[in-house]
């Protein structure tokens, strides 16, 4: 397996993570009962809990744009060292992003972001 196609698998663990991360802020803010129900009328999660959650959606809507180039640098023959390198700065900018965003440090935060973009645009550019 390729490495970009295993940092792809890596991401999904990632997203994983954070999901339980964001879920046991949420039970620290709401505790355990509003959220085995249907969450309607959930409080807006404040502080470490909706960081946590907004840092998950955010890895969300970028994992599906690092998950379509990689698999298209796959299936199309188009991997290699650089799309690796457009990988890896992805993946470990967005463990960086993580740890700042529910640490709270708002212009690192964007920084890693940054990064994070710049390794999906060099794999991007690998397939134009």
């Amino acid at each position: 397996m390729s490495i970009d196609l295993k940092l792809l698998v890596w991401s999904a663990a990632l997203a994983v993570v954070q999901m339980l991360v964001a879920v046991i802020g949420a039970q620290m803010q709401v505790g355990l009962p509003p959220l085995i129900g249907n969450r309607e009328d959930l409080p807006v999660m404040k502080g470490f809990a909706g960081r946590a959650s907004r840092a998950h959606r955010n890895m969300l809507e970028s994992l599906v744009l690092f998950a379509v180039l990689v698999l298209v640098a796959q299936v199309t023959g188009k991997a290699n060292a650089t799309t690796a390198l457009g990988a890896e700065l992805f993946f470990w900018a967005r463990v960086a992003y993580a740890l700042v965003y529910w640490a709270g440090i708002p212009f690192l935060r964007t920084g890693v972001w940054a990064v994070s973009i710049v390794g999906l645009i060099i794999i991007f550019a690998q397939l134009i």
